[in-house]
C-alpha cells in the first residue's frame, strides 16, 4: 500500500488520540472514586442492618415493658380488691386469712414483676441508646457515600467531556485521511490494540521494539509513500526524519 507521507504523519496524531481515549476507558473502568462509593455503599448497608436490628430490638423490649406493666397493673387491681374486701368487714375470718395470704403472694409476685420490669426499663434504655449511635453512624456513612458518588460523578463527567472532545477529533482527523489508509491503521489497532508508531532511531514507536539492521536497511529503501510495518507488532512504521532513515 502507498500514501502520501504526510498523510502517514497524521496517523500519529490518530493513534495518540486513540491512546489518550484508551487511556480514558481504562480510567473509567477502574475508577478509585467507584471503589470509594463501594466502599462507602457497603459501609451504610452495614449500618442500614445495625439500625434495624436496633430498632427490632427497641420495639420488642418495648413490648416486653407494656407487658410487665399490664401484669403489675392487674396485680395491683388484684391486691386492691382484696384489701378493700378485708376493710369492708362483711368477709369471714376464714376468708380473712385466705385473704391475708392472697395478699402476701400478690405481694412477692409484684415484686418480681417489678424487678424483671425495672431489668427490662434498663436493656430498653440500652438498646434506645444504641439505636441512637447507630443511626448516628448510618448518617455519617450517609454523609460519606453521597461525597463519594459526588467525587465519582464529578470524575465521570470530567471523562465524558474529554472522551467527546477527543472522539470529535478524532472524527475529523480521520475523515481527512485516505479510507484505506484508516482502514488498516483500524485493523491493526484491533488487533494489536496500536496501529501506528513513529520510528525513532531503531525502535519502533508502536511496540518500542528495537529493530535489526536488515530491517532498518529496508524501511530506508522504501519509497517515502510507501506504507511500511514493523515485523515484530505489525503496526504501520511512520518515518518522520527521526529515523535511521531519515
Amino acid at each position: 500500500m502507498k500514501a502520501d507521507p504526510t498523510a502517514q504523519r497524521r496517523l500519529l496524531d490518530l493513534a495518540a488520540l486513540d491512546a489518550e481515549l484508551a487511556r480514558a476507558r481504562y480510567r473509567r473502568g477502574s475508577l478509585p472514586e467507584q471503589a470509594a462509593v463501594e466502599a462507602a455503599e457497603g459501609t451504610v448497608r452495614t449500618h442500614r442492618d445495625a439500625v434495624v436490628r436496633a430498632k427490632t430490638s427497641v420495639s420488642d423490649l418495648g413490648r416486653e415493658v407494656a407487658k410487665l406493666e399490664q401484669e403489675v397493673t392487674q396485680v395491683r387491681t388484684r391486691e386492691e380488691r382484696d384489701r378493700g374486701l378485708m376493710d369492708s368487714g362483711s368477709v369471714s375470718a376464714k376468708q380473712m386469712t385466705d385473704l391475708s395470704h392472697e395478699l402476701e403472694t400478690l405481694a412477692r409476685r409484684r415484686g418480681v414483676l417489678e424487678d424483671e420490669q425495672l431489668e427490662v426499663m434498663e436493656r430498653l434504655d440500652a438498646a434506645e441508646t444504641d439505636l441512637a449511635h447507630e443511626q448516628g453512624e448510618l448518617e455519617t456513612a450517609e454523609t460519606t457515600l453521597a461525597d463519594a458518588v459526588e467525587r465519582r460523578d464529578g470524575v465521570l463527567g470530567d471523562l465524558d467531556v474529554l472522551e467527546q472532545r477527543r472522539g470529535a477529533e478524532r472524527e475529523q482527523v480521520a475523515a481527512e485521511l485516505p479510507g484505506d489508509l484508516v482502514g488498516l491503521y483500524d485493523q491493526l489497532r484491533q488487533r494489536t490494540g496500536t496501529g501506528a508508531g513513529e520510528l525513532v532511531g531503531n525502535r519502533c514507536g508502536a511496540c518500542r521494539m528495537e529493530m535489526d539492521r536488515s530491517e532498518l536497511r529496508d524501511i530506508a529503501a522504501a519509497a517515502p509513500d510507501d506504507v511500511v510495518r514493523c515485523e515484530q507488532c505489525g503496526a504501520i512504521v511512520v518515518r518522520t526524519g527521526k529515523g535511521t532513515n531519515a
